[in-house]
C-alpha cells in the first residue's frame, strides 16, 4: 500500500497489491485522471502526456482545453461537462476554477465532520488541496486506500477562504472519467416489497444512471451503480462499484460526451440542495467507495463485504451471530394485549428462539397507524405494566426483548403535534400533507432531536431491551423549516440526515451493547450510511422466499449477508399470497439476520418441532453464512432457480443453498458447480452424510434434484475431512 507523487510527472499514484489508481497534473494545475484499474507499477511519460503535450509553464487555458480531458474533480469553467462541484459567488455569479495548491500524504484517514464513514485501519489517504485564486474557495479532495480491501474512498471538503458568503449548489463526493464507453451500468431500483430490483443497460451518449429526492436513500433506488465490461460475469471481466455512505437524497450518473469519455459521479442529490459558506466555514460531502475487481461482479461485491466488515460495521455485534428472533408484528399488528405477547413469547422459547421483538402499537393510544408517533411513553391498556413489566416478564422466560421505534416521526393526534406543530416539516401556508397518517419531524432543531433522544433512551432504559428496531415509514415532501432563514431554506435536506446521524450517535452510544436493526418502511434506506450505527437492517418488507431470493441476490452486490434482517413468515406469504414449504422460507431467509414474523400460536405441534430443529441447525452453520464469503451461482433474475454460497477464510467449510421457482415436468436432475472450495480437499455433506473431493464440486458440480412441487429448495453444509 502506497501514495507516491512523482514531482516530474506531477503524477499522483496511489495503490496495494493489486489495485492502482493515477491521476496527474495537466499543465501542473488541474488534476486529470489516467488510471483505474489493476497495478501497474508505474505509467511512462508518453501515456501520461498522451492526452496534452502542455507543461507546466506551457499551459494555456482557453474554452476547451479542459473540455476533452479526464478530470478527477471538474467544474464548470473551461469543461462544459457537468462538474462535480458548483459554486454561486454573492453576485450571483457562478465560477470555480481549481487548481493544484499542495497535497499531503497521511497514515490512516480523517473523521468527516457530522458524517459516517469507514475507520482508517490499514489505510493511507492522500489530501489534495486545489484553490480557485480569485475567489478564495478551495476544495481539499481525500483519497484514501486500503491494503487488505481493494476500494478506494473519495470525499470533498470546500472551504470559503474568501472574504464573501458563498453559495454551494452542487457537492458530489467523487468523479471518474473513463475513457471509451464500452460498459454496461447497472443500477438497482424498485418500490416497496420489491427494492433493488437489478437493472442492468449498456452506456449510451448522454446522461443515465439514478437518484433519489425522496429525502432518503428509498426503496425506489439505491446509493450504488456499478460498470463493467461488456464480456464481465460473476466471476471474470472488470466491475467498477461505486457506492455512497450517505442516507438522504442521492445522485448517480454517467454522462458520456462527444468524445465518450464517460463520466461516473457519486455524490449528494443536487435537486433542491444548497449550502451557504461564510468566510472560514466549510462543507464535507459524504463518502463514497470506488471498488474495483478484474476478478468479474463476484469479486467486485466480496471486496464490498470487506470493507463492510472490516472499516463499517462497530459494535458488539458487529461480528458476532445474531440472536433469532420473533417479530410479533405480522402475528398481532395492532391488536395485542400482554397476555397475547406472552402466550406468543411463550411458544418462541419452546421452539428455541432467543430475542422476542415488541413491534408498533406499545406506546400513547396507538391501536391504528394513524395516532401517537412521538408519544413515547407507555399505553397502560395494552400493558399494565408498562415495558418494565412486559421486558421483566420476558427475561424471566429466557428470551431477550427488543422493541420497534420510529423515532423521525410524528402524528397530527399526538400530544407532541398538539403542543408543537411547528416541530414537523413544513411550508407555511401549505398543506401539511401526510403519508401514512404522520408527518415528519424537522431534525434540523436541537430542541426537537433532544427531546427525542431523551424519550427514546428512556424508553429502551424502562424496557431493559436488547434489540432495537429503528424505523421509518415514510419520505419527505414540500421541504421547510421555520427554525432557518431564507437563505438556508434548501440545506434542510442535508441538515435533517446530519439530524438522523446526531441522534443515531447518541442513541446507539448510550446502548453500547443492545442490537440496533435499520428499517425504513421495509429497506428504504439500506445504504453505507445506516450500517456505521447499525450491523444490520431489514432487507424489505417482503418476507416471500422466492422475491427475497431476488431482493437479497441485488442487495449482496454492495451488503454482505450479515447486513440482511430475513425473517420466515407465514403462508399464504401476506404480500404475495404464495405458499412455500418451510424448508425453503428458512433456507432463504438463513442467509441473513434470521427470524420469524408469524403466529407460532396458531401453528401445529409438528410444526413448531421443525422450527425447533430448523433454529439448532442455524445455530450450526450461522457463522458460515453471516461472515464466510459470498459467492452467487445462480441468478434468479437469469431463470427459474437461484443457488449461492458462503465459504470460511480457510475454505474448510461452506454452506450451499439452491432454490427453484417453479416445477418443470418431465425435467432430469442437474449440475450446479460450487466455487470458492479448496480442490486438494474432500468434504463431507452434514445433511446427507456423503463425501465429495473439492475439485469434483467445483469442476464437476453437485447434484441438484428435480423438484417434486413449487419453491423448493437444497441446502449443504460442507465440512473438510481429513
Amino acid at each position: 500500500m502506497s501514495i507516491l507523487f512523482d514531482q516530474n510527472t506531477k503524477s499522483f499514484h496511489l495503490s496495494n497489491s493489486r489495485v492502482s489508481y493515477i491521476f496527474r497534473l495537466a499543465g501542473g494545475m488541474y488534476p486529470m485522471h489516467v488510471h483505474w484499474g489493476r497495478r501497474v507499477r508505474a505509467v511512462n511519460d508518453e501515456l501520461l502526456t498522451r492526452r496534452t503535450i502542455w507543461t507546466e509553464e506551457t499551459f494555456s487555458l482557453n474554452e476547451t482545453s479542459l473540455d476533452f480531458l479526464p478530470m478527477e474533480c471538474p467544474t464548470f469553467a473551461g469543461d462544459l461537462r457537468e462538474g462535480m462541484i458548483h459554486v454561486i459567488h454573492e453576485n450571483g455569479m457562478s465560477a470555480l476554477l481549481l487548481e493544484y495548491e499542495s497535497h499531503q500524504v497521511i497514515s490512516g484517514k480523517p473523521e468527516l465532520a457530522g458524517l459516517p464513514s469507514a475507520r482508517g485501519e490499514d489505510a493511507q489517504s492522500l489530501l489534495l488541496t486545489l484553490r480557485d485564486k480569485v475567489s478564495g474557495v478551495a476544495v481539499e479532495l481525500c483519497y484514501t486506500v486500503y491494503e487488505d480491501v481493494d476500494v478506494i474512498a473519495r470525499s470533498a471538503r470546500i472551504i470559503n477562504d474568501g472574504k464573501t458568503p458563498v453559495t454551494v449548489d452542487k457537492a458530489l463526493s467523487a468523479c471518474v472519467d473513463f475513457e471509451g464507453c464500452d460498459y454496461n451500468l447497472t443500477t438497482l431500483s424498485g418500490a416497496w416489497v420489491r427494492e433493488r430490483q437489478l437493472y442492468t443497460r449498456p452506456l449510451v451518449p448522454g446522461d443515465q444512471g439514478t437518484s433519489s429526492t425522496r429525502g432518503a436513500s428509498s426503496v425506489q433506488t439505491s446509493p450504488f451503480m456499478m460498470l463493467t465490461s461488456k464480456d464481465a460475469t460473476e466471476q471474470t471481466g472488470e466491475a467498477f462499484g461505486f457506492a455512497l455512505c450517505y442516507s438522504g437524497g442521492f445522485e448517480a450518473s454517467v454522462h458520456v460526451d462527444q468524445h465518450f469519455i464517460s463520466r461516473a459521479q457519486i455524490g449528494i442529490q443536487p435537486f433542491n440542495f444548497s449550502w451557504r459558506l461564510l468566510p472560514g466555514e466549510s462543507f464535507q460531502t459524504p463518502e463514497a467507495y470506488l471498488c474495483y475487481s478484474c476478478e468479474g461482479i463476484g469479486g467486485m461485491s466480496r471486496n464490498f463485504h470487506a470493507l463492510v466488515h472490516r472499516h463499517i460495521t462497530t459494535g458488539k455485534y458487529a461480528h458476532s451471530t445474531r440472536p433469532i428472533l420473533i417479530n410479533n408484528w405480522e402475528a398481532t399488528y395492532f391488536d395485542f394485549n400482554e397476555e397475547k405477547l406472552l402466550k406468543l413469547a411463550r411458544v418462541a422459547r419452546r421452539a428455541g428462539i432467543d430475542l422476542f421483538v415488541l413491534d408498533d402499537g406499545w406506546f400513547g393510544h396507538r391501536d391504528a397507524a394513524n395516532s401517537s408517533l412521538g408519544d413515547w411513553y407507555d399505553d397502560k391498556n395494552k400493558l399494565p405494566g408498562g415495558l418494565a413489566g412486559l421486558s421483566e416478564k420476558i427475561h424471566k422466560l429466557g428470551l431477550m426483548f427488543g422493541l420497534w421505534i420510529e423515532p423521525e416521526m410524528i402524528s397530527v393526534d399526538s400530544d407532541l403535534y398538539r403542543q408543537h406543530p411547528e416541530w414537523c416539516i413544513h411550508v407555511p401556508g401549505y398543506p401539511r400533507i401526510e403519508y401514512r397518517d404522520q408527518l415528519v419531524l424537522d431534525l434540523s432543531r436541537d430542541e426537537v432531536r433532544d427531546y427525542v433522544v431523551d424519550a427514546i433512551i428512556a424508553a429502551l432504559r424502562r424496557g431493559r431491551v436488547d434489540y432495537v428496531k429503528w424505523d421509518m415509514n415514510r419520505f419527505i415532501n414540500m421541504w421547510g423549516s421555520t427554525n432557518l432563514p431564507a437563505s438556508r431554506q434548501q440545506e434542510l435536506g442535508h441538515r435533517y440526515i446530519l439530524g438522523v446521524y446526531d441522534m443515531m450517535r447518541r442513541i446507539t452510544g448510550a446502548f453500547p451493547n443492545v442490537l440496533f436493526e435499520s428499517c425504513a418502511g421495509g429497506g428504504g434506506r439500506f445504504d453505507l450510511g445506516m450500517m456505521c450505527f447499525m450491523p444490520q437492517a431489514w432487507c424489505t418488507d417482503d418476507t416471500d422466499a422466492w422475491m427475497r431470493c431476488r431482493i437479497q441476490h441485488s442487495t449482496s452486490l454492495v451488503f454482505p449477508p450479515s447486513t440482511m434482517g430475513a425473517h420466515v413468515s407465514a403462508v399464504p406469504n401476506h404480500q404475495t399470497g404464495r405458499t412455500a414449504p418451510l424448508a425453503t422460507r428458512a433456507a432463504v431467509a438463513m442467509s441473513g439476520t434470521y427470524g420469524y414474523e408469524l403466529d407460532l400460536t396458531k401453528l401445529p405441534r409438528k410444526e413448531i418441532e421443525e422450527i425447533r430443529v430448523l433454529n439448532k441447525r442455524l445455530r450450526e452453520i450461522q457463522t458460515v453464512l453471516l461472515y464466510g464469503t459470498y459467492y452467487r451461482l445462480l441468478s434468479p433474475y437469469e431463470g427459474n432457480e437461484a443457488a449461492w454460497m458462503s465459504v470460511t477464510k480457510d475454505k474448510r467449510e461452506a454452506v450451499v443453498t439452491h432454490v427453484y421457482a417453479q416445477a418443470v415436468p418431465n425435467m432430469k436432475d442437474k449440475l450446479l458447480r460450487l466455487t470458492g472450495l479448496d480442490p486438494t480437499l474432500t468434504y463431507r455433506d452434514d445433511v446427507t452424510g456423503k463425501t465429495y473431493g473439492g475439485d469434483e464440486l467445483m469442476y464437476y458440480g453437485i447434484i441438484l434434484h428435480k423438484p417434486w412441487g413449487d419453491y423448493m429448495s437444497q441446502q449443504w453444509h460442507l465440512v473438510a475431512i481429513d
